[in-house]
């Protein structure tokens, strides 16, 4: 039985304040109630993190978040599968939901413009440590900042950005395409996906919920990221240039991502 199913559990952690649930606006919802509101996310936190950067410890507060629809559809895919138990029960569920993560350092909600990244995921650059990207060297660097912040920061790790939105395997076809000498975006073209399929509405909901309509600095060099955002409801956002990570081999990457308005200079690809 698994916590996200097990009623008795579910109960357990709305009772210790671990497990709320929340609408696109942040406002926190009776996980009880019948009302009828979507769509909700489901944050599940703060669970104690510990983490390594640089051969120092930072103490992190991470939570996790999935769409409540998400959740629902496990258990009845659960009640289906629970007879046949055992792995292929566990591995149906856990590859079943996107689930995002905040990961919180220091208190920033005692900040009146408080740190943030918003981190599309992305196997490639965060865990096998790639070059052709820079999506390692900026989540690395976002976590140093705002462990190195007076007040700390958020970091919002978003599930299912995979690729711009694409997911991994088109990413990885994409990837030869670039080989042939198409940029980023061509290679998307040429499979017929949009430049950018990014959803920002379970970002927005997680800002909303945990810093309301405060204003807050935003670790990006994507001004479609904040405008995204700002369609949301978050209006105060104030961009800072977060660019690392620059090297041969994703050099032409970044000069494409210029080339479709990210806010870097010439000098800054040099």
């Amino acid at each position: 039985m698994f916590a996200y199913i097990d009623p008795k559990i579910r109960a357990r952690l709305v009772e210790d304040g671990k497990l709320v649930r929340v609408d696109a606006e942040g406002r926190q919802l009776s996980t009880v109630s019948g009302e009828v509101v979507t769509p909700t996310w489901n944050v599940l936190g703060p669970i104690p993190l510990p983490v390594t950067l640089d051969r120092r410890t930072i103490e992190l507060r991470w939570y996790a978040v999935v769409r409540s629809t998400e959740l629902d559809k496990v258990d009845e895919l659960a009640s289906a599968l629970r007879q046949q138990g055992g792995q292929r029960l566990f591995s149906v569920l856990a590859s079943y939901m996107a689930v995002n993560s905040v990961l919180v350092a220091g208190n920033p909600f005692a900040n009146e413009r408080p740190l943030v990244r918003v981190h599309s995921s992305c196997l490639t650059g965060d865990v096998f440590g790639s070059q052709r990207c820079e999506c390692g060297p900026q989540y690395t660097s976002a976590l140093a900042r705002i462990a190195d912040d007076p007040h700390g920061g958020l970091i919002v790790y978003m599930a299912g950005h995979e690729g711009r939105g694409i997911g991994l395997w088109a990413k990885a076809v994409t990837y030869l395409l670039q080989d042939t000498g198409e940029d980023t975006y061509q290679a998307n073209r040429s499979l017929g996906l949009p430049d950018d399929s990014r959803d920002y509405a379970d970002a927005a909901a997680i800002l909303l919920y945990f810093l309301g309509d405060r204003p807050f600095r935003l670790l990006t060099n994507n001004p479609k990221k904040v405008g995204d955002l700002e369609g949301l409801g978050l209006h105060h956002i104030t961009p800072e240039k977060h660019l690392v990570g620059l090297n041969d081999y994703n050099r032409r990457y970044l000069v494409a991502k210029r080339a479709k308005g990210h806010r870097l200079s010439e000098d800054d690809l040099l």
